[in-house]
């Protein structure tokens, strides 16, 4: 996964940190999360807050369904 994989990225963080609501997670806890998580490859210095806000709504998304 890449950065990119914002779709990807949320169903992983759904899945590795259930009943987390998305909106209290701080980006810094949230870039390490996503580096975290298994499968993801991608330079830390590729996020940036725009990326990390779409994964975050999109992980808001995901818990919501």
């Amino acid at each position: 996964m890449k950065w990119t994989d914002v779709t990807d990225i949320a169903i992983a963080l759904a899945s590795s940190h259930p009943g987390v609501d998305p909106l209290t997670v701080r980006f810094t806890d949230l870039h390490a999360w996503v580096r975290a998580l298994p499968g993801f490859e991608d330079a830390a210095e590729r996020s940036n807050e725009k990326v990390l806000e779409a994964i975050q709504m999109a992980w808001l998304d995901e818990v919501q369904d």
